[in-house]
């Protein structure tokens, strides 16, 4: 049974997705056979993440796997985000955490140190072999020092794994990945969270949404890394889509109350302006069951278009309901336009206001591109099948070294 060390400066647990994504993936490694430990910073959590006792419950998966808390310095939540106290603050997060995990290295037998954390990996590989370390990419620096230590991780670890086929190719063209060591590996979704899913005329009733309504639906944070996501774009576009509501599962508080004012601000109604507001993971599948159309507005930024496999997405897809989103290149390997999605231009006011009304009049194209997604998630994109294939790759990448 190898033994399985995946290292993050997460918050244990957070409202962000790259916790569900992480905490999703160690249940599959553990599944496929794997003795995991995830090791997690010690950091200060917000009033409603400490309230939160038992995390696996939180993300509705089985403890399968063990947590080591890792010692840090963690200041960061005494400064404003995006400042520049801020970022000092993550750094020294992130050198203090990483110093104390080398410290526990030292005590640590494992045959795969795994993380999406260069500078973490950069250190463990001045300790143990390259074909024990895994570094999933999820970020493309464009220059400075963080484009250098990408280039430098990317030479000393045995495995890639890159989220998208662009971020691929550019690990490979510009940071010299070896290709034999690099495998795209979307994310995905967890099939059991997605194999009892209410119907829509269920899953209003139990939120409380009207049952008439043509609702379309967005899931997730409003902002990543300080960049919006499109969703002002989004409520631009329900304007032109009169009585349609546009329904919001997610944060931040702040961000969703400027975005209802706008749409007051444009003559839409209250009552069809829909927040949901933060909702515990294992809840989301209940809320997309209760949306229509399933939105992915994201504007055309190098790191949506070509760095970002969205969560969103294939939860969208295994609950069966129509999507339409941005066409950009991240994942076109994924969905086709009128197979899977209806694809339109970013930030293409009149496309996406088509694209809505398109799929409004249109009950039996809404259902036959729902199914289509749902077989396809259920099939290509859980993480039991995500985990079977890193691991092979891993084992091919050693055999190799």
């Amino acid at each position: 049974m190898p033994n399985l060390h995946y290292i993050s400066l997460m918050r244990l647990p957070t409202e962000k997705a790259h916790g569900l994504q992480i905490m999703q993936n160690c249940e599959a490694f553990a599944d496929a056979g794997c003795d995991v430990t995830l090791w997690v910073a010690r950091r200060w959590n917000t009033r409603e993440m400490r309230a939160i006792i038992d995390p696996f419950a939180y993300y509705g998966i089985r403890a399968n796997f063990k947590v080591r808390r890792v010692p840090c310095i963690d200041i960061f939540p005494l400064f404003p985000p995006e400042s520049a106290g801020a970022r000092l603050a993550f750094y020294l997060l992130q050198l203090s955490c990483a110093l104390a995990s080398l410290l526990l290295l030292f005590f640590t037998r494992a045959d795969i140190f795994y993380s999406r954390d260069a500078f973490i990996l950069g250190l463990f590989a001045r300790l143990k072999p390259s074909a024990a370390l895994v570094y999933e990419a999820h970020q493309f620096p464009a220059s400075g020092r963080g484009a250098a230590l990408q280039a430098h991780v990317v030479s000393k670890v045995g495995s890639v794994i890159a989220i998208t086929p662009r971020l691929r190719e550019d690990l490979i063209r510009q940071r010299g990945a070896d290709p034999a060591h690099v495998i795209v590996a979307h994310d995905g979704i967890r099939r059991r969270r997605f194999a009892d899913i209410p119907g829509k005329a269920a899953a209003r009733q139990e939120i409380g949404w009207p049952q008439e309504a043509f609702i379309v639906g967005y899931l997730g944070r409003l902002h990543t890394i300080g960049m919006d996501k499109g969703v002002g774009a989004l409520v631009e576009v329900m304007a032109t889509n009169e009585g349609a509501c546009l329904a919001l599962v997610g944060g931040p508080d702040d961000m969703a109350e400027e975005l209802r004012r706008k749409w007051l601000g444009l003559g839409l109604r209250a009552e069809c302006f829909l927040y949901a507001g933060h909702v515990p993971p294992d809840e989301a599948p209940r809320y997309i069951c209760a949306f229509d159309v399933c939105a992915m507005p994201h504007p055309p930024t190098v790191q949506f278009s070509r760095y970002t496999s969205p969560l969103k997405l294939f939860e969208y897809m295994a609950a069966g309901r129509a999507i339409v989103a941005s066409d950009l290149p991240a994942w076109s390997d994924v969905v086709a336009d009128g197979e899977s999605a209806v694809l339109v231009p970013p930030d293409d006011v009149t496309a996406w206001s088509n694209a809505i009304d398109r799929l409004r009049a249109d009950e039996d194209l809404r259902k036959r591109l729902g199914a289509r997604a749902r077989e396809q998630a259920l099939k290509d994109y859980t993480w039991d099948v995500r985990a079977q294939r890193i691991l092979a790759h891993i084992r091919r990448a050693a055999a190799g070294h």
